[in-house]
């Protein structure tokens, strides 16, 4: 089948993709030989664009004036790129700039994606530069008006033509647009518009069989890109999936946390298969507490395994181990523990701390193991300590005018729901209207916990 590809530029205000706008758009449709369709704009964004943009692209305020606003193109936009892959000089930038555009006009755009920047290095390693002026001089192309938007498409589109005539295969190409997968990787029953179809949104995948069965639960803030992570992959857990994958479906959630609980509830649930064999967990790691050999309480931040040597008791689970080491860090400061007696080397003489001061000597056996000991377990007691509040959970939702509402019950998870933001009503029996339940549970106290301590919720109302 033959393919189709929209080669894009876009100028904006800036380069901050939650402030700065689209001030100038250029598109070339392009079928692997003949240029078959073009479109440009100027875009007004709505605001004044700085001396510095003016200087760099030639577009100043005043060219501006009386210029649609991207709603009013947006519909062009969306035809001229149908069926099309999207290419660029570094894609992201102009994917998600536009991306974003149709995002604030609550339309999902998604395009396949090649960056002919990416394509450059992997056919001129040798190369030092990459960028589109380096380009354009290694391939003697000749741009009159660089920093404009179709100029900028037209030597793109010059440059990618060029290295598509040098391609002796599609492969190439097909492992650059598909995220690296090689059709061979790919499950017999799924395809690559299947794969291009879902979602770039944060929510929990289900991965089926040939009998309907969920074999695989997971979470991701990019649904998309996370599955084809797996199919890209070449590691035990993606051999399973590459060979026995037959369907794929979601459950949006906008809201991590809320993908967070919701993959943990499913996998308990349905106990799928190759979770199952993964033996996985939402905590692998943990802080650790023994008694060394010279009597001292010893804390280590380690991977959980899968049989707990003798002596070892965990203090606090993790998801990640530099979460456990920063733990570990901070109790060795703020009860002065010693540095030798805590992490994974016990050293030799006195501990850095002991030498300003902030150790009293466990190190070279000055301190008493009892009074040392105590003040280990004085720490490992706040650590353990756990949320035993009541309050609800704000965070963003499924739609841009909809929010995530989590409940806590005297510390623990008991629900989650989701509300129409203009009917956001903070008193406690109009939240828990919205809230369905779930079976609360250790790890679903973690996330949460996990969640507050990283600030990454809009807000907390306590009831």
């Amino acid at each position: 089948m033959s393919r189709k590809y929209a080669i894009v530029d876009i100028e904006t205000t800036g380069g901050a993709i939650r402030r700065d706008k689209i001030i100038e758009i250029a598109i070339a449709v392009y079928d692997g030989t003949t240029l078959v369709d073009e479109f440009q704009s100027l875009i007004n964004p709505g605001r004044s664009i700085s001396k510095h943009i003016t200087m760099l692209t030639g577009i100043t305020n005043e060219m501006l004036v009386g210029k649609p606003q991207f709603f009013e193109v947006a519909r062009r936009v969306v035809e001229i790129t149908q069926d099309c892959i999207f290419v660029a000089h570094n894609v992201r930038f102009d994917y998600t700039f536009i991306k974003k555009a149709f995002e604030r006009l609550g339309y999902v755009y998604t395009r396949k994606q090649l960056c002919t920047v990416r394509m450059s290095r992997m056919m001129y390693p040798d190369l030092r530069r990459h960028g589109l002026d380096a380009l354009c001089k290694f391939h003697d192309i000749t741009v009159t008006d660089r920093h404009r938007a179709m100029a900028d498409v037209q030597a793109t589109a010059l440059i990618f033509q060029i290295m598509l005539e040098k391609q002796e295969s599609g492969e190439a190409i097909n492992d650059i647009v598909n995220y690296g997968i090689k059709a061979s990787r790919l499950p017999v029953a799924i395809s690559l518009e299947q794969l291009h179809a879902l979602p770039e949104e944060c929510g929990v995948y289900y991965l089926h069989n040939e009998n309907r069965d969920v074999i695989y639960v997971g979470k991701s803030i990019n649904i998309k890109k996370r599955i084809m992570q797996h199919f890209a992959d070449n590691t035990a857990k993606a051999n399973k999936l590459q060979q026995r994958v037959h369907d794929i479906t979601f459950e949006l959630t906008g809201s991590e946390l809320v993908a967070l609980l919701l993959e943990e509830q499913e996998i308990k649930r349905l106990q799928p298969e190759v979770n199952r064999q993964l033996r996985r967990k939402l905590f692998p790691y943990a802080l650790y507490y023994f008694m060394d050999e010279d009597g001292y309480l010893h804390v280590r931040a380690e991977k959980i395994k899968k049989n707990t040597p003798e002596g070892y008791v965990i203090i606090k689970a993790y998801p990640k181990l530099a979460y456990a080491r920063g733990h570990l860090e901070a109790m060795i400061e703020e009860f002065e523990l010693c540095q030798h007696r805590c992490g994974d080397k016990t050293g030799y003489g006195t501990c850095f701390n002991y030498r300003i001061s902030k150790c009293y000597g466990a190190c070279i056996g000055e301190e008493d193991v009892q009074t040392y000991n105590e003040r280990v377990m004085e720490a490992i007691t706040y650590l353990q300590k756990t949320v035993k509040d009541s309050f609800f959970i704000i965070d963003q939702g499924r739609e841009a005018e909809e929010k995530s509402v989590v409940m806590v019950e005297s510390g623990e998870v008991t629900g989650y729901g989701f509300v129409s933001e203009g009917t956001l009503i903070s008193t406690t029996e109009a939240l828990k209207e919205v809230v369905d339940p779930i079976v609360a549970s250790r790890d679903a106290q973690r996330i949460v916990h996990w969640y507050l301590r990283e600030n990454k919720m809009e807000k907390v109302i306590p009831f």
